[in-house]
């Protein structure tokens, strides 16, 4: 896969990741929501879905919905 040339190609990658994690655990976004609230995070369905679908969501968002369905590796090389 080819680096990213700016900003916007970055984000991309980086929800199109967390999405495939998502639907990889089979976690929805209503879900999501649920799991986040467990770490701090103050989510809806229709946050989530924002977020995602603008490509906005900051890295502690990334972060912390990966931990929340349970993905322990993250391979810079696959997003």
């Amino acid at each position: 896969m080819a680096t990213p040339k700016n900003e916007e190609d970055w984000a991309e990658r980086v929800h199109r990741h967390l999405k495939a994690e998502l639907k990889r655990a089979n976690v929805t976004y209503e879900e999501l929501a649920t799991l986040m609230k467990n770490h701090g995070f103050k989510e809806t369905k229709a946050s989530i879905a924002s977020k995602l679908s603008r490509n906005t969501a900051p890295a502690a968002f990334f972060i912390a919905a990966l931990v929340a369905i349970g993905c322990e590796v993250v391979k810079l090389e696959d997003i």
